[in-house]
């Protein structure tokens, strides 16, 4: 596949494992007239080190910005990196952002930085707030691209394995950590976890409403990718279980979701893609009517405004 215009930047989270990491090779192994300029956005450490070297090593410019995604104070430190390194021309225009970043935290009572349940923290806020920092410096056509997944309405697979679907809430009550002196258990980190993936969804329908006409939104489900570091706060028996079921049938892997995901955001076959169209692996689907909701749509982003203000603590 090629590109319409110039590929430019391509700007992605969570670069460092699985689905994020392949992605981020696939890109930079594309010819260079279709390899775009990468910016890496993750956690300090080795492991943004070692990937920012093997894309490298392929061929690609790419530029590593620490960042955790569970505090907005550094997510907004991330995003003014971006734009300095934009505006100085050290990588080429920003045509594309991949939202692949997600957590599913295995105790609902914990929160981030700024008071945030953590799954939707950092799966769902961290990520509006990124991209509401960079829309202007996204240069047309450009893409955005959110990680969705089927467990907004418990597929085959996921019932399956006892996974919850979602149980909508107001987004305030969405961030706020569960109390109490007993962990709510792995259901209530399930529905977590497929709440914020159903926020993806409304805020990608809403986004496109609020966003210029040479920006396109869509939503990438990888597939089921059982054993992936996602699930690493699961229980252990959780763990082995989909480390096991990642053999059968069906199931996909970041080997074959990663380079899907990259040309989503760069391939002329997806040029026209947008109004949070929901993409499973290569191929678009309809989402169930639950995923369409104008006014939860427009609650959410009212919501999230509130949320992402500096300062702001859950209260209740």
């Amino acid at each position: 596949m090629t590109t319409t215009t110039d590929p430019g930047t391509v700007l992605i989270t969570g670069p460092t494992r699985g689905l994020g990491r392949a992605a981020v090779l696939a890109m930079a192994a594309r010819p260079a007239r279709t390899r775009p300029d990468l910016l890496l956005v993750g956690r300090a450490g080795q492991a943004l080190t070692d990937i920012t070297d093997e894309a490298r090593a392929r061929g690609a410019t790419v530029r590593a910005i620490a960042c955790d995604l569970s505090r907005l104070a550094d997510v907004r430190a991330a995003a003014a990196t971006a734009r300095e390194l934009l505006d100085t021309a050290e990588v080429r225009p920003l045509r594309a952002l991949i939202a692949n970043a997600g957590r599913m935290s295995a105790d609902t009572r914990v929160a981030s930085a700024d008071g945030h349940e953590l799954t939707f923290a950092v799966s769902y806020l961290a990520h509006a707030q990124l991209i509401g920092d960079l829309l202007g410096a996204l240069t047309a056509p450009a893409r955005i691209v959110l990680l969705g997944s089927n467990t907004y309405h418990a597929n085959l697979y996921r019932r399956i394995l006892g996974v919850p679907p979602a149980n909508w809430a107001d987004p305030l009550d969405l961030a706020r950590p569960a109390t109490g002196d007993k962990p709510p258990g792995f259901t209530a980190s399930g529905v977590a976890y497929s709440n914020a993936k159903l926020a993806v969804l409304y805020y990608a329908h809403e986004l496109q409403r609020h966003v210029d006409p040479g920006i396109n939104v869509s939503v990438f489900e990888p597939g089921w990718m059982p054993g992936t570091s996602l699930g690493r706060d699961a229980p252990a028996a959780f763990q082995s279980l989909g480390r096991g079921l990642g053999h059968l049938p069906g199931v996909s892997t970041p080997k074959r979701s990663g380079p899907a995901l990259a040309s989503l955001a760069l391939d002329a076959r997806w040029a026209d893609l947008r109004d949070g169209a929901f993409v499973v692996i290569d191929k678009p689907r309809e989402v169930h009517p639950i995923a369409h909701d104008r006014t939860r749509e427009h609650r959410l982003w009212e919501a999230t405004a509130e949320l992402l203000q500096p300062g702001h603590r859950p209260t209740g």
